[in-house]
């Protein structure tokens, strides 16, 4: 009888194991993320996919013409994410800093872009996950 209630006590410590690890990848930044801002007096809706591989964060953002703009320099440390994403819009190319807190299901912070006038500016931002 000890044997028994010692394998189910292990089993049922396992389940318990394995349920706290995917708990775990679900909190981290993998996923399709979403959020709109206002740009001109329009809301722009915009989509980040984030694909964590061990310590190492890619994705790309997601522009209004569907085309993927890789993101680059991203990290994920202690729930926080960062990354820049270079776009050229008229010609002109400008990089735009992203920072931001995850938890659980929301990304919030800041992004940062240089104006033409060479003045930083931002804004904040605030991410969903998307259900898949």
């Amino acid at each position: 009888m000890r044997r028994v209630m010692f394998g189910v006590s292990v089993l049922a410590l396992a389940v318990c194991a394995g349920s706290i690890q995917a708990d775990d990848k679900k909190a981290g930044p993998t996923g399709t993320w979403k959020w709109t801002t206002m740009a001109g007096g329009q809301s722009r809706d915009t989509t980040l996919k984030l694909k964590m591989d061990g310590d190492k964060l890619t994705g790309a953002v997601v522009g209004m013409d569907n085309k993927e703009t890789p993101i680059e320099e991203a990290t994920f440390k202690d729930n926080e994410v960062s990354f820049k994403v270079t776009r050229e819009r008229n010609g002109m190319k400008f990089v735009v800093k992203y920072n931001g807190k995850l938890s659980g299901d929301s990304i919030k912070g800041t992004a940062e872009v240089t104006g033409q006038d060479g003045q930083p500016m931002k804004r904040d931002w605030e991410a969903k996950r998307q259900k898949d």
